[in-house]
């Protein structure tokens, strides 16, 4: 004998407890004809008589009974669990994997997370801190930052921070007794401090721009090292000459701690965007961290 399906039970049970096909097919959406037909197949399946009908009412029969009582409660479960685990899906939740740099991290990312979390207690949020180009997909992060020249094209990208600037800054006494660079090339002659980089297996390049003139300086000096407030602190000691994100020394800058130099050489360049893979299924917790990052200015 074939097996009822779902669909044809839960017609039953519409029709058995509202005694009335008018009223079940309204409640399921279906035509009376249609919903008459399902349970006369029901019925042929199971070779019983589930309903008596007669011109006034629809009750049902001893068999058709048995099955409201047995089957009834157990589809209502279903029903009620299918629900909850809809809710579940509704509820932002989960955890989610970001790829950054120092930063970005730091200067983007931790800004606008500080102020999501606290309303969606659900959402926990993992950033691991890497220079290098990470294959976020074989990593299995769910969302990378780059500066948005970087971001493969098979990518969705979502700018989350405005245009950046570098800053090529010393501190007031190492200029002492050292003249001021005019130009990329007079960096050779100073002691820089230098950002070790994964991505291209030895120390930074700095990178300069002018009247579409493009340079890139390998300088050299004492320091090397690979992560930011170890470059901040040194350059605020006068160890050297630091090329800097512009917004992390503009306080610096202000109060005259620090001094700049070669500002016509550094223009503005596309800032920080979010990426991730296009074939992505967008959960409501990844789509709120999405959200909040996205820069609006």
């Amino acid at each position: 004998m074939p097996r009822p399906v779902v669909n044809d039970l839960i017609a039953f049970l519409a029709v058995a407890r509202a005694q009335s096909f008018t009223k079940a097919a309204g409640k399921l959406g279906v035509s009376q004809s249609a919903l008459s037909h399902t349970i006369r197949g029901l019925e042929e399946r199971l070779g019983l008589r589930l309903l008596t009908r007669t011109t006034r009412s629809v009750a049902p029969t001893e068999a058709g009974e048995r099955l409201l009582v047995s089957i009834g409660p157990r589809l209502d479960e279903i029903e009620s669990e299918l629900a909850a685990l809809s809710a579940l899906r509704e509820k932002p939740a989960g955890t989610i994997r970001i790829n950054a740099g120092e930063h970005a991290a730091d200067a983007v990312l931790w800004p606008a997370l500080e102020k999501l979390l606290p309303d969606y207690p659900d959402i926990n949020v993992e950033i691991i801190v890497d220079y290098g180009l990470t294959d976020i997909v074989a990593e299995r992060y769910d969302a990378g930052v780059r500066l948005g020249e970087q971001v493969a094209k098979d990518m969705i990208a979502v700018r989350i921070g405005p245009d950046m600037r570098m800053a090529v800054v010393g501190a007031p006494a190492y200029f002492d007794t050292r003249p001021k660079p005019l130009a990329p090339q007079d960096l050779t002659d100073h002691n820089c401090i230098n950002l070790r980089l994964p991505t291209y297996g030895s120390v930074y390049a700095w990178e300069f721009e002018k009247d579409g003139r493009e340079l890139r300086v390998r300088v050299e000096g004492q320091l090397v090292f690979n992560n930011i407030a170890l470059r901040l602190n040194a350059v605020l000691a006068g160890a050297g000459l630091a090329c800097m994100p512009e917004d992390l020394v503009s306080t610096y800058l202000t109060d005259g701690q620090l001094v700049r130099v070669l500002e016509d050489w550094c223009p503005p360049f596309s800032g920080y965007h979010l990426y991730y893979p296009s074939r992505r299924h967008t959960s409501p917790a990844f789509a709120l961290v999405v959200d909040a990052l996205r820069y609006r200015g």
